[in-house]
């Protein structure tokens, strides 16, 4: 039994049409990482975790992840292949850890989908009650026949639209997602030009009220700060999953990478000193962080914007983290370690129509009738597992395949680097309940059994 084959999805003809620039790939980006984590998770992290010293952990995350993105960038120049570090993982390390690192991508994004329309769920209703609309008992909670409570409709609904949107056209959704994007951050342009007159340095007297914190273990701090806010970045490999449909991808996806997450770190930083320095960091653990500072500072009109366009546009996350997400499943499927009719694509717009369908089912179905309690840290250790597989996966690449060439990307002090990231991710893993772990593990065993149930036999590198 070789679990261990390996497989170059570089060589792969894809049957997608191959027509996205870098700016795509850069709001493809921005659309997955500025939404809950900027919104919202900004202010809880800032109350319960680190204080105004928050700014510190989003750099150490911003660290932490911007090392896995220069992985991303190597592996994306030498090996333009659809599936992110799933194809990655297979074409060095092997199909078993490829499987396990697809796995854990699938989990992430089908929870965060699920999790983000909750969020949107959640923002929607407060707006219907200003108006006094309130939906009946039974459509307005996730499953709890003791409360009257079977399915919470208006995630369902949002993912109904995503799905039918992503079905489109790639070109078309990413423009869509791309005005929306666009939108966002004016209502964040907003907030900083506007709350940066409403500063109080008072507020930043106390900046590490909880201190550092400890590097493995600790739960509160800036560690445990840095481990939360690990979620804000999260989406940032969705460029790498549609490389099957970008123009010249050895070059722009790289670019693509660096250049998103180079704004977003930015953008955070300066939302949380400017959340902080309006509002004590001890009044910040409610779900509308941002429109609540600006309330704070009598700006009505500015807080009014922005809860509108956090609605609107936390849209923009659950259409870019499908997207990336049915493309990973698409390739899954292609490799036959998932059914093949996943990766059958449409005949006109060339998109994975079944693997869509079923993806939007699955985030209708956890959205709609199963609470999503401490998704942020399974969400976090489900990506830390698999970037830790590939820190180790481009120490293999380098001491099987050497140098990158010419006009290829190169990722500096290789295997520093690698061995520097499994560090940091082992040290945010070690933040996380006993409850995140377990189910961690569990979704693990489930992986595992199902590849050896059907992934192992059907495998299209076994049978070739």
């Amino acid at each position: 039994m070789n679990i261990f084959r390996k497989k170059n999805p570089g060589r792969d003809k894809t049957e997608m049409i191959r027509h996205l620039r870098v700016y795509d790939l850069i709001f493809l980006g921005l659309g997955s990482m500025v939404g809950t984590g900027i919104f919202t998770i900004t202010g809880i992290g800032a109350a319960t975790y680190a204080g105004p010293a928050l700014t510190v952990s989003i750099i150490i995350s911003a660290i932490a992840v911007g090392i896995s993105a220069l992985f991303y960038a190597e592996f994306a120049s030498r090996i333009p292949a659809n599936g992110g570090a799933y194809s990655y993982i297979y074409a060095t390390l092997g199909e078993f850890p490829a499987w396990l690192a697809g796995w854990l991508i699938i989990m992430e994004f089908l929870t965060a989908v699920s999790g983000v329309a909750a969020g949107w769920g959640g923002y929607f209703k407060g707006l219907l009650a200003n108006y006094n609309i309130v939906l009946p008992t039974a459509l307005n909670g996730t499953f709890n026949p003791s409360k009257g409570q079977y399915i919470d409709l208006l995630p369902v609904l949002v993912i109904i639209l995503v799905t039918g949107l992503v079905l489109l056209n790639s070109k078309s959704v990413l423009r869509f997602n791309s005005a929306l994007v666009i939108l966002k951050f004016s209502a964040l342009a907003v907030f900083i030009i506007s709350g940066i007159f409403f500063i109080k340095p008072d507020n930043w007297s106390d900046f590490a009220p909880f201190g550092f914190g400890q590097i493995y273990g600790g739960k509160t701090g800036i560690m445990a700060g840095a481990s939360l806010m690990f979620f804000a970045f999260l989406g940032f490999e969705s460029i790498s999953m549609a490389v099957d449909e970008v123009k010249e991808p050895q070059k722009n996806v790289p670019r693509g990478i660096v250049l998103s997450l180079s704004i977003v770190t930015v953008l955070y930083i300066l939302v949380t000193l400017i959340l902080t320095g309006i509002v004590h960091y001890t009044k910040l653990n409610v779900a509308d962080a941002v429109a609540f500072a600006l309330r704070n500072a009598g700006l009505d009109w500015a807080a009014n914007y922005v809860s509108m366009v956090a609605i609107l546009t936390l849209v923009t996350v659950c259409i870019s983290m499908t997207y990336a997400l049915t493309r990973t499943v698409y390739s899954i499927s292609r490799d036959g370690l998932l059914p093949k009719s996943l990766s059958q694509v449409t005949r006109h717009s060339k998109v994975p129509k079944n693997a869509t369908l079923l993806v939007g089912a699955a985030t209708l179905i956890c959205a709609g009738v199963f609470p999503l309690a401490s998704i942020a840290e399974f969400l976090n250790i489900c990506t830390l597992a698999y970037l830790i597989m590939l820190a180790i996966a481009i120490i293999k690449l380098r001491k099987d395949q050497g140098e990158p060439l010419a006009g290829q990307f190169r990722t500096p002090f290789v295997p520093v680097l690698p061995i520097l990231s499994i560090i940091i991710c082992l040290s945010l893993m070690s933040q996380y309940q006993t409850l995140t772990w377990i189910a961690f593990i569990v979704t693990v065993l489930i992986s595992i059994v199902i590849y050896f149930v059907y992934g192992y036999r059907n495998s299209a590198v076994k049978n070739t």
